[in-house]
């Protein structure tokens, strides 16, 4: 593992050196007079007076190289369509909507704010936005019309682009009456909507609103020009999710960016030109906007945009994508290896992986028998890597480009190039020594691609993420982690994931990843709950592999013990929770993370607030009826 030490060692001692060299991967229009500006700390500026855009890198450049091999694919197993678009029609798509978004007076620096299921078309806009210099301000769609019109008035965009619905596991979700509701809400309303029909949903226009498909047509053949940004100039807008108050507007510049995904899917991914890349998620989230969008296509891949759930119309659909199109790289969640756990093992087995290379997983903590049981179940490498919306690509990751690592069950192995990553003392802000749990921290600056302010908000950039840790200007992801004696890294929660029972400080995920290593065990979530005697205790909610385990009051009470022995065994009885309970599912958002804070909110009889992003209402009511 030399290798790769060596690596991230030049990569924050010689840092200029290091990303000049990087920089050379991408093409500028002017090159950089400066590698890095972090003359005002915590801000830092990369490849300072280059000028560039990330739409030219990623499809213009590839044109002459590739025209005709595949850059887009779209499957959908929510309507049954799928569509391929080769490198010269994704350029021929992304020049009409640039066409169509500049009729409509959008420019550099306008914000453009897509509020899209997974379909090419949303594709093919942020790709527009980036051409013409203007700043794209993805919404995931199906967020609460009240979340929508906080994000329009903070990025106060020109242009909105939607749809008339979405679809999730064959249920449509209309988006046009959530984003009218969200216009009679907000203060700042947009020049001009444009809508895609899709036919799934009625979606009537009113003023200023104009139909998708008649605006293409109106454009067909047109070509507009690049306009080159200088380095630092934004590309756009990713509001965090699970923000409260006045949104949380993640800015990210254009160079480093373009750069960082550049390098990333060599050093990390170990891709080349012309292979596939497959990313579960969705494009209103970061990983979406990096590794659905943005970083295969910079890379030279054809990336694979799917519209559908893991388990429909079976538990097979992602292998038999990667089959069908010789998936090299696949990168999802934890979460969705969760939901396969509990579905028949047969189906790994049906489809030919050969093509595949390696699962890459990320999003939240991925267990160490979930990791165990994929990287069996599938005999490939599982890389497991974490980063945030924030950083805008991995932090800690295995990196293969570099040099092949032995993975270590529930590690994501070690901190990427770039990322100075301390594990340091919460209240005293020093490094600590391999074995002891702090918190996660990046010394600044940080590396080209990660977030470069807030938006419209330096002070509260600053506020948030530096002043977190006393005595030390250094950034906080606000998770818990530790360094083991040979370099490995573990991430062990949020830092806000702690309770407090009879003054023992518990990690929640600890107990979490304990409960997981049950035979039993699909998923589980365990949260701490106001009580009366001890201040929290831990309440446990577990998924069961087989249901019927649990059935009737001695099994499920039998069980339950068998679970607790597990938790004092591995971790003391203090650890034990106050009840573990069986339900058929857990709430969560749909991206996959499970939202412990409305499960916390009914387990103390609160109201649990905004819902907007959750995936099945009916899980939180299993959660209230569990508890009676």
């Amino acid at each position: 593992m030399q290798k790769i030490r060596d690596f991230h060692y030049v990569s924050v001692n010689q840092r200029e050196e290091f990303w000049r060299r990087e920089g050379a991967r991408i093409h500028w229009d002017m090159p950089p007079q400066q590698t890095l500006d972090d003359s005002r700390l915590p801000f830092a500026r990369w490849f300072v007076g280059g000028k560039t855009n990330l739409c030219y890198n990623a499809v213009d450049r590839w044109v002459p190289l590739q025209g005709d091999r595949q850059a887009l694919i779209w499957v959908s197993t929510e309507v049954d369509q799928e569509r391929i678009y080769t490198q010269a029609q994704l350029h021929e798509e992304v020049n009409a909507v640039a066409a169509m978004l500049r009729e409509q007076g959008v420019g550099q620096g306008d914000r453009v704010l897509v509020y899209m299921p997974m379909v090419p078309e949303a594709v093919f806009t942020m790709l527009a936005c980036a051409r013409l210099g203007a700043i794209h301000s993805v919404v995931f769609g199906g967020f609460a019309a009240h979340n929508l019109a906080q994000r329009i008035d903070d990025a106060r965009p020109k242009v909105i682009v939607s749809a008339d619905a979405g679809s999730r596991g064959g249920k449509v979700m209309a988006y046009k009456p959530l984003l009218d509701q969200a216009l009679t809400l907000c203060q700042s309303r947009p020049a001009a909507v444009i809508v895609l029909d899709r036919g799934l949903a009625p979606a009537p226009l009113a003023d200023g609103e104009w139909d998708y498909a008649q605006l293409r047509t109106r454009h067909e053949g047109a070509r507009v020009p690049v306009t080159w940004l200088e380095s630092s100039e934004p590309s756009y807008i990713l509001y965090t999710s699970g923000t409260t108050g006045k949104p949380k507007g993640v800015q990210r510049d254009t160079g480093g960016y373009t750069v960082a995904l550049a390098a990333s899917m060599e050093y990390i991914f170990d891709g080349k030109p012309g292979e596939t890349f497959f990313c579960t998620s969705d494009i209103g989230w970061v990983v979406g906007h990096s590794y659905i969008v943005y970083g295969p296509l910079i890379g030279g891949q054809a990336t694979l945009l799917y519209e559908g759930t893991p388990l429909r119309p079976d538990a097979a659909i992602l292998w038999r994508l990667v089959e069908r199109y010789k998936v090299n790289t696949l990168f999802s969640a934890p979460t969705a290896v969760r939901v396969l756990k509990r579905q028949d093992p047969e189906l790994l087995r049906r489809h030919d992986l050969s093509s595949l290379r390696a699962i890459y997983l990320a999003g939240e903590p991925l267990d160490e028998p979930t990791a165990r049981w994929i990287g069996e179940a599938v005999g490939k490498p599982i890389i497991d890597n974490y980063w945030q919306t924030e950083s805008g690509w991995p932090i800690l990751s295995a990196q293969p480009g570099v040099e092949r690592t032995p993975p270590r069950l529930g590690s994501p192995s070690f901190p990427t190039y770039g990322y100075d990553v301390r594990v340091v003392d919460e209240n005293t802000g020093q490094d600590l020594e391999p074995g002891r749990k702090g918190v996660v921290a990046i010394v600044p600056p940080l590396p080209p691609g990660a977030m470069s302010t807030i938006w419209g908000d330096d002070e509260r950039f600053v506020r948030t993420y530096f002043e977190s840790i006393p005595g030390r200007q250094v950034y906080s992801t606000f998770d818990w982690g530790l360094v083991d004696d040979d370099g490995y890294w573990f991430i062990l929660g949020r830092t806000d994931d702690v309770i407090n029972v009879a003054g023992h400080r518990l990690g929640t995920r600890e107990i979490e990843e304990s409960l997981s290593s049950h035979g039993s065990v699909a998923e589980c979530a365990v949260v701490g709950v106001a009580d009366a005697l001890k201040g929290q205790v831990a309440q446990a909610f577990v998924v069961l592999k087989d249901p019927g385990q649990a059935e009737g009051d001695a099994a499920m009470r039998a069980l339950e013990g068998d679970m607790m022995r597990v938790v004092d065994q591995q971790l003391g009885p203090v650890a034990r929770p106050a009840r573990i309970l069986f339900v058929a599912a857990l709430p969560k958002t749909r991206s996959g993370k499970v939202l412990r804070r409305a499960i916390v909110a009914v387990c103390e009889g609160r109201d649990p607030g905004d819902l907007a992003t959750i995936e099945d209402p009916n899980a939180l009511e299993l959660i209230k009826e569990s508890l009676r």
